[in-house]
């Protein structure tokens, strides 16, 4: 059997796989992501360190001696620093931290040519540019580092001992060169920040270590097990729910959405909207369109208004298309692709006495598929035009939220069903590292829904809502940036 381990940002999950890709077990344990001051985001490691032994020991009970290998996922973007013996020397700074807003300034008057290396747009959260922010406010913790790890790869030093990266993660750091398969030293000379730090980097599915007596005991596991490089959360889910060959598309809808489509070549986005990032398999990439307000508004809406889940596809369903003139921005945590605007903010907008609370619901659920519609078109113009969607993620469960987003997308969507996709896509780096799977050819394959959900002709009413939706982004941002 195999073991994927998780990173998440607010929780890590623990799966068993066998060999041919059934699910033994699964588990999770949550901990804390800390906002000491307005805008950061942090979390204790030791957290995730006691997060992890009860969630893999929970999984793995009486099957220790059946588990032949340990594969990693974790949370992007992310900067651990430890000293030489890989103990951190603060809280992590996660990707949803945006306290280094000032040091992007630095990063966007780079040469043109060192920018490009990213292959990505320049936004907060990033290591490089969470780590300016430290050389500028935490000068001794800085210079006190032995390491700048991703969460994953201080997960992966703490159970082996042993210090590495891997591209999936390094691409989404903002000093790796996305093209050239390395990290980006002359960004790192030109940012005047340390390149001691960084870790050397090997393949996804190379083994990095194995599992040291200390650990196994934590983990309830036997000590010298292979402990392979793993991947970025999104790298690993995309092996998790098959999605392998380049040209598919899948949308994924929780929290936030996120669109993804596999590259044979890495290809950047020439407006740069999308994020482009090495995938966990040899020569091959991803372009990502990352919507951060999907279930997120939703939720923030169903609480606001006072509805239930159920309540809300019983009650804002009967509301015809397009709201009556209602169209609802979903902005509530500023907003990725494609606006690149952590400052943007949501708004309903048309309301009238007529109005009621299903209509401020339906519009929310239009506004987030309109938001996603946009992510859509952001990823066509990097030249991979979906034909159909494959749909994951828990926020896709029902069928009228479903035919909505088919709706507007103009495009079928056909489910796939896969719990906990980055821990499987960890378990099956374990089984490409260990030999239990010879290449991507062999990996258990992902059972896809017979039945797709087609979109109806297009509605008049929801196209002229489409209409209004992208029209209110650019004078909204400029009221918005005159008056704060």
């Amino acid at each position: 059997m195999l073991l994927g381990i998780d990173l998440g940002t607010g929780s890590v999950k623990a799966l068993l796989l066998a060999i041919d890709g059934a699910v033994i077990a699964e588990a999770s344990h949550p901990y804390t992501v800390r906002s000491p001051q307005p805008g950061w985001a942090e979390t204790d490691p030791g957290e995730w360190w006691n997060a992890v032994g009860i969630a893999v020991t929970t999984v793995v009970k009486s099957n220790e001696a059946s588990v032949h290998a340990i594969g990693l996922s974790g949370q992007m973007h992310g900067v651990v620093l430890t000293d030489s013996a890989g103990e951190p020397l603060r809280p992590a700074i996660l990707w949803a931290d945006t306290r280094s807003s000032d040091a992007l300034k630095s990063y966007r008057t780079l040469n043109p040519s060192l920018q490009e290396q990213f292959a990505n747009p320049i936004t907060t959260g990033m290591a490089g540019v969470s780590l300016l922010w430290l050389q500028s406010h935490e000068s001794a913790v800085y210079a006190a580092a032995r390491w700048a790890l991703q969460p994953k790869d201080w997960l992966r030093l703490r159970l082996t001992g042993q210090v590495a990266a891997e591209p999936s993660d390094a691409s989404g750091t903002l000093l790796y060169d996305v093209r050239h398969d390395r990290w980006a030293i002359e960004v790192l000379d030109a940012l005047h920040l340390r390149t001691d730090w960084l870790p050397p980097l090997m393949p996804s599915t190379r083994m990095a270590g194995t599992l040291t007596a200390q650990a196994a005991t934590h983990l309830g596991l036997n000590s010298g097990l292979p402990v392979i490089a793993g991947a970025a959360d999104t790298a690993a889910a995309m092996l998790g729910s098959g999605l392998l060959k380049p040209g598919w598309v899948q949308l994924t809808v929780g929290s936030g959405a996120q669109i993804v489509t596999p590259r044979s070549q890495p290809i950047a986005d020439p407006h740069i909207r999308t994020h482009l990032y090495r995938s966990a398999l040899p020569n091959q990439w991803y372009t990502l369109a990352a919507m951060q307000n999907a279930g997120l508004a939703l939720d923030w809406v169903r609480n606001l208004l006072g509805f239930t889940w159920q309540q809300i596809y019983t009650e804002a369903f009967t509301v015809a298309p397009g709201c009556e003139g209602l169209t609802f921005l979903p902005y509530l945590t500023g907003e990725r692709t494609p606006h690149l605007d952590p400052n943007t903010r949501g708004a309903w907008v048309g309301l009238g006495l007529h109005h009621t609370r299903s209509h401020l619901m339906r519009a929310a659920l239009e506004g987030v598929a309109f938001a996603i519609k946009q992510g859509i078109e952001a990823i066509a113009a990097t030249g991979i035009t979906a034909t159909e969607l494959r749909l994951a993620g828990g926020g896709t469960l029902e069928p009228l939220w479903r035919q909505l987003l088919a709706d507007i997308l103009q495009l079928p969507l056909r489910s796939v069903t896969v719990s906990a996709a980055s821990a499987r896509g960890a378990a099956i780096l374990a089984g490409l590292g260990c030999d239990a799977y010879a290449d991507e050819q062999a990996i258990p394959t992902v059972q896809l829904d017979e039945h797709p959900i087609v979109p109806c002709a297009i509605d008049p009413h929801l196209d002229a809502a489409w209409e209004r939706y992208q029209s209110l982004y650019p004078p909204l941002h400029r009221w918005r940036e005159h008056w704060r």
